[in-house]
């Protein structure tokens, strides 16, 4: 390996990281100029590899091609297809999908992550890799978002990734998890030993001139000398105001002009090919055998070929800029067009060749990019489909077929990504192409979602989502994707204005949709606008797609089925689906999707008590929703944090953030947020003992004696609203409020709805017939998974049953609701089943009946952890675990040690540190 003259730091940080890779993974991203020596120093790495004996991945970004999906990762994975046969059956055919080494339906983006991930482990258990990506700033987003997952998560194997960048541009690379290397100029004694070394017959004074001109840069000490002799004088005055990089492709430009026209032109071909690889060359270049004509590029150094890879690599990407400054329009699209024959397999690419060639308007073209678009968008890629639609629009034929995709790149843009700018930017030049367009449907979406992202209100943008379907020309087909697009909007819509009025229009339209509506849109029909009269006849039906959600790969449909689910209380079947977007989201995935995972976790979360969770998960939403153009969502977020702040004893955060709810909801018209916010003010007058106002808050969302229609988060508060109407004298309410539970049969949607119904019946009678029904449900395991209810349930039964002088059964639902309560460390709760426990004559300092459940080594490793300071994340780093198992092994150490939250784990560790 040639010295690198001045970049003995540099060696040595790459040294290290080729040295460690056979004790523990690492991840690097070096950072400089054009010309700067970043690829010198990644071909440096590459000896340091090879001579270690360590496995060998390469691949480099191409401006060329960064719209096409997994261009990069199909060249650094390409070596290693052979070891596909070793990673399991599913993401073996993702990854190999995804990569186009076969058919298939297109891959979840999450899954073939991991398998990537998978891929490099595999390979990694028999001998250290090392992967290598050049010019990452041109690396395509797909390609990108595997590279930032696999670099996050090296820790552990045998695997190191080290990526070069451009100093001064933007990368879709995550550099979280990288150790960053800024590669700065030559200092003037490095760079001079460089020119005296390289070209020792340079007289003083043009040797001068190109140490000032070069500015430590390598690249141009080599290659500014062959113009600068001869040249001082003319150039002396002008050459400063000339960029350094122009001047240096003006140097390639020059050796590219003396080579044949054959190698020019096959030069060009290698560089809209981007993978460099020979086979692809060969299938479009001209008839001749072989490549011959590559040789002067190589003979003039400008190219390499790795025979063992059969790939072409260029010396410098300065040179493709060249290449391509220097050819002519019609070389250009010879080029496309000849790429575009060699990859009849890979759909997606050819689309894109055929694009560049194209020189007018082009149908066939056209429908090419929006069915590449449609393929993209199933794997989560919102970015390369808006990129595709824009193509296709430019080259549509007719004003109506551009107007339709680029109202559709404008959609995806701000329904999945939350680019709400450049959507604006979309919608207008969509209406300019067909302004008497006004029922295009994907318009309509579009500039539904830009108002509730903007100032407008939940009424105007339901008035024209109604008013463009039913004035589209789709004829109600359910397959047509944009009138079940916009089915979907209008379902939202309806939900956020929270009156019967809204959903009427949207009831006769989802009766038209022939032959049937599809199965998600029927099913959140069903059970999301008014699921008190109408889910329980549509359990069956969740239950089918609920069975397949495990399996499936529409990012879409995954947070819809959720939504479904929400007031079927089965969130618990979408979780891991709903941390599957969670990831995604997080990995550089759309942040809709990401947003409408978190919303379903984080009410999960609360049912079940994971409180901590809830709070972190809420807080994440917040700050995606700030950052991502998505202002409209954050209020589900400020909901979460509220019940949470209410439960806990938080009472002035609690109303604060109600009132953030009600104060944004009420000029837009969101009467969903309005309603929302009366859950946890009545969570906080429970909490705090002031039941008249619980009463109040509680029948502000529905009235006693009514299950208010089409509110569905009423049935959340049915239980509070008994509980306080009981407290305040106000017996005909509750009774009449247990009656319209009853009749509705709310019941049967869920063990927890049961649950409310028993525990409810049970405080307004006086018959033991529904105490012994309640306490038969409580006896259910079905029922254990609702914490919260149930702890909130047997303190009231307790209560109950202490004033009916059954102190001993008393006892034994309050010490059940003690350990619930300070599990979710709901302090409020748990104060008052103290009280309760002190009044049934129980002595708090008493160990209950059944003796204290003993810590095991993890978690009293964790408490010992969390009783230091540490939060739930940092624990999981230490002990090489997840945060989320950190939280489920505290909730259970919680009632171990009887204590209520995380303070008060130091002193029950001193009083017992066994």
């Amino acid at each position: 390996m040639t010295e690198l003259v001045g970049r003995h730091a540099e060696l040595a940080q790459l040294s290290d990281f080729v040295t460690r890779l056979s004790e523990r993974g690492d991840a690097r991203l070096l950072w400089g100029e054009p010309g700067v020596g970043k690829s010198a120093l990644i071909a440096a790495t590459a000896h340091l590899a090879l001579a270690a004996q360590l496995r060998l991945l390469r691949a480099s970004g191409s401006e060329f091609e960064a719209d096409v999906s997994y261009s990069c990762l199909n060249q650094l994975l390409l070596p290693v297809h052979a070891d596909l046969e070793r990673l399991p059956p599913g993401p073996r055919e993702a990854l190999a999908v995804a990569l186009g080494f076969r058919a298939g339906p297109p891959p979840d983006a999450l899954l073939v992550c991991n398998a990537a991930l998978m891929l490099v482990k595999a390979v990694a258990t028999e001998v250290p890799v090392v992967l290598l990506v050049d010019d990452v700033q041109w690396v395509d987003r797909a390609s990108a978002i595997v590279l930032s997952f696999i670099a996050r998560r090296l820790d552990g194997c045998r695997a190191g990734l080290l990526a070069s960048a451009r100093t001064g541009t933007a990368s879709l690379l995550d550099p979280r998890g990288l150790a960053e290397i800024v590669v700065p100029p030559l200092d003037d004694e490095a760079a001079g030993r460089l020119v005296d070394a390289t070209f020792p017959q340079l007289t003083p004074r043009i040797r001068q001139r190109l140490l000032d001109l070069a500015q430590g840069n390598p690249l141009a000490l080599m290659e500014l000398p062959a113009t600068l002799v001869g040249a001082v004088g003319r150039t002396a005055g002008r050459a400063e105001v000339v960029p350094l990089s122009d001047r240096l492709q003006a140097m390639f430009a020059a050796r590219i002009a003396e080579l044949p026209e054959p190698t020019r032109r096959l030069l060009l071909l290698a560089t809209f090919e981007g993978t460099g690889d020979i086979r692809i060359l060969r299938a479009a270049g001209d008839d001749q055998p072989g490549l011959a004509a590559l040789a002067p590029a190589e003979r003039a150094q400008l190219v390499r070929v790795d025979d063992a890879t059969a790939r072409i690599a260029f010396r410098h990407p300065l040179i493709r800029s060249a290449i391509v400054a220097m050819s002519t329009h019609e070389e250009r699209r010879g080029a496309h067009v000849a790429l575009a024959g060699a990859l009849h397999g890979d759909q997606e690419r050819r689309a894109w060749h055929l694009a560049a060639a194209a020189v007018g308007p082009d149908e066939t073209v056209a429908q090419l990019l929006e069915m590449a678009a449609h393929r993209v968008m199933l794997r989560g890629d919102a970015f390369a489909a808006v990129a595709a639609l824009v193509r296709a629009g430019e080259l549509s034929v007719t004003s109506a077929d551009r107007a339709r995709r680029l109202a559709e790149a404008a959609y995806i843009g701000v329904e999945a990504s939350g680019a709400v700018d450049d959507a604006k930017t979309l919608l207008t030049d969509a209406r300019r192409a067909a302004p008497d367009d006004t029922g295009s449907l994907h318009a309509a979406n579009a500039a539904a979602f830009l108002m509730l992202n903007g100032d407008g209100d939940v009424n105007t943008a339901h008035r024209l989502l109604v008013g463009a379907i039913e004035t589209g020309d789709h004829g109600y087909r359910a397959e047509d994707p944009a009138l079940i697009e916009a089915m979907h909007t209008l379902l939202l819509l309806c939900w956020y204005g929270g009156t019967p009025a809204y959903w009427e229009p949207f009831y006769r339209l989802l009766g038209r949709l022939r032959p049937r509506p599809p199965d998600v849109l029927a099913l959140a029909g069903r059970t999301f606008p008014d699921p008190v009269r109408t889910a329980v006849a549509a359990l069956p039906q969740a239950d089918a797609i609920l069975a397949a959600l495990p399996d499936e790969t529409d990012l879409s449909r995954i947070v819809r089925i959720g939504t479904a689910s929400v007031y079927l209380d089965r969130l618990a079947d979408c979780r891991e689906s709903s941390w599957r977007l969670v990831r995604h989201g997080r990995d550089g995935g759309p942040p809709r999707r990401h947003l409408g995972a978190l919303m379903h976790l984080c009410l999960d979360d609360y049912l079940v008590g994971r409180w901590d969770e809830a709070e972190e998960l809420a807080r994440e939403g917040q700050r995606i929703c700030a950052a991502s153009g998505f202002s409209f969502f954050a209020w589900y977020f400020r909901y979460n944090r509220a019940i949470i702040a209410a439960g806990r004893g938080r009472f002035d955060e609690a109303y604060a953030l109600a009132d953030e709810m009600s104060h944004w909801a009420l000029p837009r018209g969101v009467s969903a947020a309005v309603s929302f916010a009366h859950h946890p003010r009545t969570l906080a007058a429970l909490g705090q003992g002031d039941w008249d106002a619980a009463f109040r808050h509680a029948a502000a969302l529905s009235p006693p004696g009514v299950l208010a229609s089409h509110l569905p988060h009423c049935t959340w508060v049915m239980f509070d609203l008994v509980e306080a109407a009981v407290r305040t004298g106000r017996t005909v309410e509750a009774s009449a409020h247990v009656a319209a539970m009853r009749s509705a049969g709310v019941a049967a949607l869920s063990t927890r709805m049961a649950l409310l119904v028993a525990g409810a019946e049970a405080l307004v009678g006086d018959d033991d017939a529904a105490t012994d029904r309640l306490t038969e449900l409580l006896a259910d395991p079905a029922t254990q998974r609702w914490l919260f209810e149930v702890s909130r349930i047997r303190l009231a039964l307790g209560e109950k049953l202490r004033r009916g002088r059954s102190a001993s059964q008393a006892r034994r639902h309050l010490l059940a609701a003690r350990d619930g309560f300070a599990a979710m460390a709901a302090t409020p709760w748990l104060e008052r089943t103290h009280a309760e426990l002190r009044a049934a004559k129980y002595r708090l300092a008493d160990v209950p009946s059944d003796g204290p459940s003993a810590l095991t080594a993890q978690e009293s490793q964790i408490a010992q952890l969390a009783a230091s300071g540490l939060t739930n994340k940092q624990i999981a780093e230490r002990l090489y675990l997840s945060h989320r198992t950190v939280g489920a092994h505290l909730y259970r150490i919680f009632p171990k040690l009887g204590v209520a939250s995380r303070a008060g784990l130091r002193d029950a560790l001193t009083t017992d540190p066994g």
